[in-house]
């Protein structure tokens, strides 16, 4: 299965509805193009819905995280939100929920750049 995104505004934040497998070789330039591009056109609330993919393997969480850099190092901010369980656990182990700004509903994550 291979991934496939979705991209919109609400209240000004630019939402990236991921969809599919992050993996090596699948998705994970996609996804950092993706961003990169939202970066290049302004955007400066970005978040990332993840509720619908289906796995994240290290080279993906690799990619989430130069993401979030690449957002913080041009003054931008950037959020994840709906995490499955099983990417949860995989951002708890690693230590990386410390580091990003994760939210269960799309919401509460817009209202939180208010």
């Amino acid at each position: 299965m291979s991934v496939t995104f979705r991209e919109r505004e609400n209240s000004g934040v630019h939402i990236i509805d991921v969809v599919g497998r992050i993996t090596l070789g699948s998705g994970n330039q996609e996804l950092r193009e993706r961003v990169n591009a939202a970066l290049d056109a302004g955007k400066t609330k970005i978040i990332l819905n993840l509720g619908e993919v289906s796995y994240l393997d290290s080279s993906g969480v690799g990619t989430l995280v130069g993401c979030f850099t690449s957002a913080q190092n041009r003054g931008a901010t950037l959020k994840l939100i709906n995490l499955t369980n099983k990417i949860r656990d995989l951002l708890a182990i690693t230590k990386l929920l410390t580091v990003f700004d994760v939210y269960d509903s799309e919401e509460a994550a817009v209202n939180s750049f208010q």
